[in-house]
């Protein structure tokens, strides 16, 4: 659609569909699985009952579309309001990267949810493998429209890939295999020593041949002496052996170099194993929508 032509919006329609993950694929990332009507569906549902602790339980979301002159779907924005606040959610917001029509969601939206803060890209949902930002390289437009709105942007993430299998890797002995209880479709790699868990990686169960790795973690006590890597090797061929024939992963790089959360180590680590870095991820706040 031209910019110079104006959109309208509307409520999304059964018949909007196609249409509106048409849109989302447009956007879609290497290393994202392409938009399904399930996984549409599961994304208007609201919050899961698993996420609550993270994000705040919010009812299921209003789904706007941006409609050009000819009736032709253009854009789409999900929103929704946190339970116990009523802040405002922008979950997802597509547009093709067309100036006029991110300003018009936005612009729709914020009216919609006003007086209220809002947030924007702040957590995952089913219409992605875990991307739960916005990926500021690939979606500039939609960047500079939110800016213009008067949102804040933070860097949080460092998006990642790599293709399976990993044949370079060192394998860790005696890992034990088990599902994560903390999270949906995951399983955890733990290693014992002396009775104790010294080293734990969760993997995202892949889905259309594309897993994740959640993160990998080894007491201070032990590490230096390769283990990492070693559980590394052992998270990406569990993947592999699952069906994975590529991995992503975020790594939380939002911290100076030399801070206590500093991921240099980490991201030395993936890149050695032939991670390559896809776009950083951003999320936004409006203190107020008005």
């Amino acid at each position: 659609m031209p910019s110079t032509t104006r959109a309208t919006l509307r409520p999304y329609a059964a018949t909007d569909q196609a249409a509106l993950l048409a849109l989302v694929d447009a956007d879609r990332l290497p290393g994202q699985p392409r938009a399904t009507p399930d996984m549409l569906t599961q994304a208007m549902r609201g919050s899961l009952g698993e996420e609550d602790h993270w994000w705040g339980a919010f009812g299921p979301p209003s789904v706007q579309v941006a409609v050009n002159p000819a009736g032709d779907v253009v854009g789409a924005v999900s929103w929704g309001q946190r339970t116990k606040d009523d802040r405002g959610l922008i979950q997802w917001l597509h547009c093709r990267e067309e100036p006029e029509v991110a300003e018009a969601l936005i612009t729709h939206t914020l009216a919609a949810l006003s007086p209220h803060p809002v947030e924007a890209f702040q957590f995952a949902t089913a219409l992605t493998q875990g991307l739960e930002a916005l990926p500021a390289a690939h979606r500039p437009v939609t960047r500079s429209a939110l800016e213009r709105a008067g949102f804040t942007g933070e860097r949080l993430w460092r998006y990642m890939r790599a293709d399976l299998p990993c044949h370079d890797l060192p394998l860790a002995e005696g890992v034990r295999l088990a599902r994560e209880p903390d999270r949906h479709a995951a399983q955890q790699l733990r290693v014992h020593q002396d009775d104790r868990t010294v080293a734990e990686a969760v993997i995202g169960l892949p889905v259309q041949g594309i897993g994740v790795l959640w993160w990998i973690e080894v007491s201070p006590d032990v590490r230096g002496h390769g283990l990492g890597r070693a559980l590394l090797g052992s998270a990406l061929e569990a993947l592999s052996d699952l069906g994975a024939t590529q991995v992503v992963l975020y790594v939380d790089d939002d911290e100076p170099p030399g801070g206590e959360r500093d991921r240099a180590a980490a991201n030395a680590l993936y890149e050695s194993a032939g991670f390559t870095e896809v776009d950083e991820l951003w999320s936004y706040t409006l203190p107020r929508a008005d």
